[in-house]
């Protein structure tokens, strides 16, 4: 098991550090060359210094039960499922827990199974080359001298925040809820980027719109996809962060770690604020879209409609004319016609009589179309 400090008597997870026994005197070791898959860094902790760098998990296991009142964090990056099976046997994980860690595509929630934490966050990051936010799982089990942290993307850096903490004994010190809130803080510190990310998108969309841009409807649609998945992402941790707050009275949470989680909670409310206040105006953005949209297509609409009534009055004066110039081409074509028995032919009066019907059959024709407004 975990070693042989008492836990917390009201199932918290602070524990009150002795001396350690044998170790490396407060110095970090060096990380060893190579680790098995899965594992990216296993750490036993004494009074907030690292005592010893296992290099594998049976390692980690005998060092922890060596040593009175440390605390190991374990860190994982996609593991299989022996190592997380092998996890749950020495700490006692919940089977439930196991599994989500296994499959991961969970919310962000909090459970506890009786002395131990179960924590899932989506952290994000935005990646500028293509302007795209991308999410990420992390899976925390926090429980009376351990952290084991499973991670399902490249999101967040945990080795920072090792790093951080291993630089802040004293932080380190008050054990694996000390963890617990770094990596949440890191997780929110880290949608601040995404945030202005989106907001430098929202701002490009709004020229594209009123630039006309053909492919705005497209990014505004793609973009409101990527802020209701942040939502999803970031919401939900108001809930975990407020659960945390509620037990901290009843599981001893310490004061200092509790102005920590309060400042976490303060800055991850703004992100929430701002991310929801995207949405809202992406919809807006959407519909002054649509709208321009729609004027440009009347506007293409009445140009088409004024060329074709162009057309059609032009159509009108070629037509009035081809009518009046029919006219006479058919008299004529009547009194051509080669007929021996034919009225008029050799009347004396006959050529005046043809070019004056052709005259007033075409003058006829000139003041109807006229009258009309063909001509």
């Amino acid at each position: 098991m975990v070693g042989d400090g008492d836990p917390h008597p009201e199932g918290g997870f602070g524990r009150q550090l002795d001396e350690p026994e044998t170790g490396y005197g407060g110095r970090r070791p060096e990380p060893p060359a190579s680790m098995p898959s899965g594992l990216v860094d296993s750490a036993v902790y004494s009074r907030g210094y690292r005592y010893a760098s296992p290099a594998t998990l049976a390692d980690t296991y005998r060092c922890l039960q060596e040593l009175t009142g440390a605390m190991a964090w374990i860190g994982l990056y996609r593991p299989d499922r022996d190592q997380i099976v092998s996890l749950a046997r020495e700490f006692r994980l919940h089977d439930l827990a196991v599994e989500d860690a296994i499959n991961a595509h969970q919310r962000p929630k909090l459970e506890r199974f009786g002395d131990t934490l179960f924590v899932v966050l989506r952290a994000a990051r935005y990646v500028d080359v293509r302007e795209e936010v991308e999410f990420s799982e992390v899976h925390l089990f926090i429980g009376p001298g351990f952290v084991v942290t499973v991670r399902h993307g490249e999101a967040p850096d945990l080795a920072a925040v090792r790093a951080r903490l291993e630089a802040e004994p004293e932080m380190l010190a008050r054990g694996p809820q000390a963890v617990l809130y770094a990596i949440l803080d890191q997780v929110v510190d880290g949608y601040a980027p995404v945030v202005a990310g989106l907001e430098n998108d929202i701002d490009e969309i709004e020229t594209e719109v009123f630039g006309g841009d053909p492919n705005a409807s497209r990014r505004i649609y793609e973009l409101s996809r990527e802020v209701i998945q942040f939502q999803r992402a970031a919401r939900p941790l108001l809930g975990v962060l407020a659960a945390l707050a509620a037990g901290s009275g009843k599981y001893g949470t310490d004061e200092e770690l509790q102005r920590y989680l309060r400042d976490v909670t303060d800055h991850l409310t703004q992100v929430v604020e701002r991310v929801d206040s995207f949405r809202h105006l992406l919809q807006n953005i959407l519909a002054v879209n649509a709208t321009l949209v729609s004027q440009q297509q009347n506007e293409e609409m009445r140009s088409l409609t004024a060329a074709s009534y162009a057309q059609n009055e032009e159509l009108k004066k070629i037509s009035a004319w081809a009518a009046i110039l029919f006219a006479p081409t058919l008299i004529g074509t009547v009194y051509g016609m080669n007929f021996v028995h034919m009225p008029e032919l050799h009347w004396r009066y006959g050529y005046l009589f043809a070019v004056a019907l052709m005259a007033l059959v075409c003058g006829s024709l000139y003041l109807v179309f006229k009258r009309r407004g063909w001509l």
